[in-house]
């Protein structure tokens, strides 16, 4: 991918494009996103951060849930300042970081689940990879949750004028390495706004540093 400049200015024109409920990811409400955050988060006051964020609703379901720690990250500022204005008062309970989540500054043991649904596809660099793992390997707690999704075997190859990286189970969880234990992967059929079909695989790991 390219640089952290070039790659915030490409997805501040993709979210300046459309509107958000136009985009191939787009869906009214993150169902398993919301369902494996529920199933492996230690109560209301878990520190959950959702990278990639954008203008998904992920942070809106989160808040309504009563959970009190939510963390949104995304390289694009329009996509954050859209989901700001969606949330409005809201918006104060939500941490909101714009960065590029390989280089972002985060706090080391902070998070009790990272998520992550389409954006670990879009590193096609083995450095990129290197550097998003360090990330979550630093950033979430010892025992904490890693759900990350991205495209799956027979999903598309490119997304939003990017060439993407197509996962399976094994694959995605050999980038992250034996102090991520695979607990569990899906297939989730996406049916985009356009009416087409986009194959999305789902692990969920569990922090077990040595």
């Amino acid at each position: 991918m390219q640089g952290a400049m070039g790659a915030r200015n490409h997805w501040d024109a993709v979210y300046r494009s459309k509107p958000h409920e136009a985009m191939s990811w787009y869906r009214a409400h993150l169902e398993r996103s919301l369902a494996l955050i529920e199933l492996v988060s230690p109560g209301r006051d878990a520190a959950i951060v959702d990278v990639g964020a954008g203008e998904s609703t992920l942070v809106d379901d989160l808040l309504t849930r009563g959970f009190r720690h939510v963390t949104a990250i995304d390289i694009s500022q329009t996509a954050v300042d859209a989901a700001r204005r969606r949330l409005g008062e809201r918006a104060r309970e939500v941490e909101w970081l714009v960065a590029d989540v390989t280089q972002a500054a985060l706090p080391a043991g902070a998070f009790d689940v990272w998520h992550d649904r389409a954006v670990f596809h879009f590193l096609t660099g083995a450095a990129e990879r290197a550097a998003y793992v360090r990330q979550v390997a630093r950033a979430v707690k010892q025992g904490g949750h890693v759900i990350v999704a991205t495209f799956g075997p027979q999903g598309p190859t490119m997304c939003s004028g990017l060439e993407v990286v197509r996962y399976d189970a094994r694959s995605l969880h050999g980038e992250f390495g034996a102090q991520f234990r695979l607990i569990a992967s899906d297939i989730e059929l996406h049916r985009t706004p356009a009416d087409s079909e986009q194959q999305f695989l789902y692990c969920l790991c569990r922090v077990e540093r040595p």
